[in-house]
């Protein structure tokens, strides 16, 4: 059975434990500075995605495991079509020797217009292609002992070690939660309104996790917060940044099933943006992380919207998460 974390005990952490910072791998030996900041400043967990063509994010993890001592590392998301299970696999049984139970490996399919368009890779059918995926990992890194042979995956071998690091699958739409209920130690949602995780995500994520009769992992919900103490810059800065999204068919029908359907001409409406993102000062970000977590997400994954001063307003959330 996969192991996982009961996310009734998730939620009794203190909230700086439960609040985790996002940083854009854009410069790797930069990103590597502000991971060492952002323990210095009290921050427990860090998130990164995998862009393409953005530099590695595990080989920046690898740099910054080795100077920090304690903070988190998770990411968010790597795409699995371009990178075999045991490739990824390997990558995090180094990262675990040098920085042992700090990472979280969080993968996703990605989107076909990047899998197929960039890479031009065929996806097939993204949830059984993940599932199996998961399988691998799963036995490559808890069990040690891989002997898989699906639709997708044909892998025979053995790992010198087991680090048992926690596998976590993103997901936007129900069935994606249904399934990390069922193999992952954990859902991170990425842009996905607060009533339609709370509504939709959450249940299916329990009733994944009740078919095979085992606690529901937690779910780390993406945020985005553009803390500035002109809140209404704030959304406007988020406006620009969620726009791309809207295009994309999977966040599209998701919007749609949340309530906040795309316009015909593309745009989005100023509710989805309310509903998405967190704005204002320490103040009012404060009260919105708390109410959140209070609402019954467990974790909550900030992605910070540069309004006037990226390098400022990213120092004053990592002390504002830090610290609470």
């Amino acid at each position: 059975m996969t192991q996982t974390t009961n996310a009734q005990s998730v939620g009794k952490r203190p909230v700086r434990e439960r609040v985790g910072l996002v940083i854009t791998p854009n410069n790797a030996g930069q990103v590597v500075q502000d991971i060492i900041a952002a323990e210095d400043a009290g921050v427990q967990q860090i998130w990164m995605t995998q862009g393409t063509p953005a530099p590695d994010t595990l080989t920046i993890f690898a740099a910054a495991a080795a100077r920090t001592s304690s903070i988190r590392l998770g990411t968010a998301v790597v795409p699995i079509y371009p990178r075999h299970p045991l490739a990824l696999a390997q990558q995090a049984l180094s990262i675990s020797d040098i920085a042992p139970g700090r990472l979280r490996l969080g993968i996703g399919p990605s989107h076909r217009p990047v899998i197929e368009g960039v890479y031009g890779l065929a996806m097939g059918s993204p949830m059984t292609y993940q599932r199996e995926y998961v399988e691998v990992l799963r036995d490559a890194l808890w069990k040690g002992n891989v002997d898989q042979h699906g639709q997708y995956f044909n892998v025979v071998t053995k790992f010198p070690r087991t680090p048992q690091v926690p596998i976590l699958i993103s997901a936007l739409r129900q069935k994606a939660f249904h399934l990390a209920g069922e193999i992952a130690d954990g859902a991170i949602s990425w842009l996905c309104p607060v009533p339609y995780l709370l509504n939709t995500a959450l249940p299916a994520l329990r009733e994944g996790a009740a078919s095979i009769h085992r606690p529901a992992p937690p779910l780390v919900a993406h945020v985005l917060v553009a803390l500035h103490d002109n809140r209404q810059k704030g959304l406007a800065a988020a406006r620009q940044s969620l726009q791309r999204y809207a295009q994309l068919p999977f966040y599209a029908n998701m919007f749609a099933d949340a309530g906040f359907p795309v316009a015909s001409d593309g745009s989005i409406s100023d509710k989805l943006v309310d509903s998405l993102v967190i704005s204002g000062d320490e103040t009012a970000v404060t009260a919105r992380l708390r109410e959140l977590l209070n609402a019954g997400l467990d974790e909550v994954l900030a992605l910070q919207i540069p309004v006037e001063d990226a390098t400022g307003e990213q120092k004053r959330l990592m002390q504002l998460i830090g610290q609470h």
